[in-house]
């Protein structure tokens, strides 16, 4: 098991940018693939994770171009960078662990993830 603590979050005008981080604390971070997902009006959504070691990254379609997810494993952090952000990005935002160690394929789905931050609020004002 891991512990996830996510920051960054806040209040930004549209066509702004935030970056969120989150750090974890517990096993060997850089083994597993993480996540980040958003909630808004009670409906969750995938938008971004990272493989393990940073082989390769996905993305949602509604994100693509304006967000960036990166981690440091010396730090044991995964960041989003956001980018123009637009009032639909407004949502809570959660990162993730993967479940699986050396995960072959990058997961978009919430149950390839078993450890989950307590989220932070992106507000985007237009």
């Amino acid at each position: 098991q891991v512990r996830l603590v996510e920051s960054g979050g806040g209040l930004v005008q549209a066509g702004g940018s935030l970056r969120l981080s989150c750090a974890a604390d517990g096993r060997t971070f850089s083994d597993y693939s993480m996540g980040w997902f958003r909630q808004a009006s009670g409906k969750s959504e995938f938008v971004a994770a990272i493989r393990w070691r940073s082989i390769s990254t996905a993305y949602a379609d509604s994100v693509q171009g304006r967000f960036t997810i990166s981690r440091d494993d010396a730090k044991n952090t995964v960041y989003l960078q956001m980018n123009s952000l637009k009032p639909e990005d407004t949502a809570v935002y959660y990162c993730a662990s993967d479940t699986v160690r050396f995960r072959a394929r990058l997961g978009r789905e919430e149950a390839a993830y078993g450890s989950w931050g307590q989220g932070t609020q992106v507000t985007v004002s237009s």
